[in-house]
């Protein structure tokens, strides 16, 4: 009489293990796949409400806030009211700069609407709470309101910035002449790490070290860093921190390079601060209608940069981006 077999023989348990390998190979892609669209459909959703914030912003005061007021404070500390923010707004000191005293708690003090989910470096630097959304200054690589007039300066010549948000700028939907439904309001950044002693391409802002006059002299330079990872080259680490400060890197960007190109700064007084995310393949960007589009890394240069422009005669159809 033949006896039960009472357990899996070894062949059968490590086919079995085998199995579950490759189901469980098969599945995590997927299950991450999944998490991550999550987490890009929550950081569009707050970019939407960036989108509102800015017309009732406009509605209000007729106007949008300023890229860099004259204490260095940033759009997004215009925006809290009208993001359901108000307690955060109050903390903040109007009359003096953002890096006083007297601004210390708001520095400090993280607003969730303000981080995307996809990116995990939500830890505080240096006390300071942070942002992956910035504001869009144009397609030029001028830091700042308006070129020097004194032929001598660096900046000489350089045109204006021509997006929605810079230095001193309070634009009205009106000075939007390229239409709100064809131009750039803000877009995305992988927050940086705040050590300058460790490069990082994806978070860090790089200095090539040349003074370039346009923006593809200033795309060329910084591509053809010869070792981007080198602390030589490295400018600005503090990439998105703190959202309380108008600037550059912190929470401005350009329509210089393409969506997740690299970032650079060439002193004195220019920039090409670009778009990025940890999102696969593009960015989230908010049109100045409100309406908030993913964009392909792969969008035409020249469509991208049209679209940073608020003014520039520029016509972009629907279905290029």
């Amino acid at each position: 009489m033949s006896q039960k077999r009472s357990a899996f023989t070894l062949v059968e348990l490590l086919v079995v293990i085998a199995i579950i390998g490759v189901l469980v190979s098969l599945l995590l892609p997927a299950v991450q796949f999944a998490r991550e669209s999550a987490r890009r459909m929550q950081c569009s959703s707050n970019m939407r409400q960036f989108g509102v914030a800015m017309h009732t912003y406009h509605d209000t005061l007729k106007v949008l806030p300023a890229g860099i007021d004259s204490k260095s404070m940033s759009t997004h500390a215009y925006l809290l009211p009208f993001m359901e923010y108000s307690t955060v707004h109050r903390m903040i000191d109007f009359s003096v700069s953002w890096n006083n005293a007297n601004n210390a708690v708001a520095r400090g003090t993280k607003v969730p609407i303000f981080n995307c989910p996809s990116d995990r470096a939500d830890q505080l630097m240096k006390g300071w709470a942070g942002t992956n959304y910035r504001a869009c200054q144009g397609s030029g690589i001028l830091f700042g309101g308006t070129p020097s007039t004194n032929p001598s300066a660096q900046d000489y010549g350089v045109p204006a910035p021509n997006g929605v948000f810079f230095n001193g700028s309070w634009t009205s939907m009106g000075m939007i002449t390229d239409g709100t439904s064809q131009t750039a309001a803000f877009s995305e950044h992988i927050r940086g790490d705040s050590d300058q002693t460790t490069a990082n391409e994806r978070m860090d802002t790089f200095k090539p070290g040349t003074q370039p006059h346009t923006p593809d002299e200033a795309l060329r330079d910084c591509i053809n860093i010869s070792n981007v990872l080198s602390p030589a080259f490295q400018g600005v680490s503090d990439v998105g921190i703190p959202w309380l400060e108008g600037y550059h890197s912190t929470t401005l960007y350009y329509h210089v390079g393409g969506p997740n190109s690299r970032s650079c700064m060439y002193p004195s007084n220019r920039i090409m601060t670009s778009a990025n995310s940890n999102h696969p393949n593009g960015v989230n960007m908010t049109l100045c209608d409100g309406s908030t589009r993913f964009v392909n890394s792969s969008i035409n240069l020249q469509t991208w940069r049209r679209l940073g422009t608020k003014d520039g005669n520029d016509v972009i159809s629907g279905d290029s981006f």
